[in-house]
């Protein structure tokens, strides 16, 4: 079976920002099926809309599926494990920048735009059953991610926790162009099967 991997970007992202593209080729060149959809509305993200794209672009889920998140991403990947049905599980998933609470939103649209995904109630037992394997990568200088977000996925789902150093929120603003931990947290994660 060929292994599929899943990069959902961030808020006002698209699939050729920043690492996105490296990290695509790169795990092609080792024989990955990788998909980096542009999501829908990404200037002003809905769960339901996300999720629902996500469901549809992946139709069956496996353990030779694994997810990448950046940002939102992340949050759209834990949201759509939840709605699995019981005992299907992929292979695992990267979570870079991924938040349970935001720091640093400037203005009301953003606050209003980031409420639902801050507070909607997830099924933490559900998802983490659903993942399998997971590793979350943060940067030392987030302006959005606040430090203890990284506790919440370690103890909610059982993630990894990677600390990378100065390297903001890992976007291409930031100047983030390659990303070897997501890469190597992908193969870690799939060469256990």
């Amino acid at each position: 079976m060929i292994k599929r991997v899943f990069v959902i970007h961030g808020w006002d992202g698209h699939p050729e920002e920043g690492w996105f593209p490296w990290v695509k080729k790169e795990l092609e060149n080792k024989g990955f099926e990788v998909f980096v959809p542009s999501m829908p509305n990404p200037s002003e993200p809905k769960i339901k809309e996300w999720v629902s794209f996500l469901t549809e672009m992946v139709g069956e889920p496996d353990e030779d599926t694994y997810f990448i998140g950046h940002s939102i991403g992340c949050q759209t990947i834990i949201r759509y494990l939840q709605t699995l049905p019981d005992g299907v599980k992929i292979g695992g998933a990267v979570f870079v920048a991924g938040w349970y609470n935001l720091r640093n939103l400037e203005t009301d649209e953003e606050k209003r735009i980031a409420r639902p995904w801050v507070n909607e109630p997830r099924d933490d037992k559900k998802i983490r059953e659903a993942v399998n394997k997971a590793i979350a990568i943060f940067s030392d200088n987030d302006p959005f991610v606040m430090p203890e977000n990284q506790k919440s996925w370690e103890e909610r789902i059982g993630a990894k926790i990677i600390i990378e150093h100065g390297k903001g929120h890992f976007s291409g603003s930031d100047g983030v162009t390659e990303l070897p931990s997501a890469l190597n947290s992908v193969l870690e994660l799939a060469k256990n099967e």
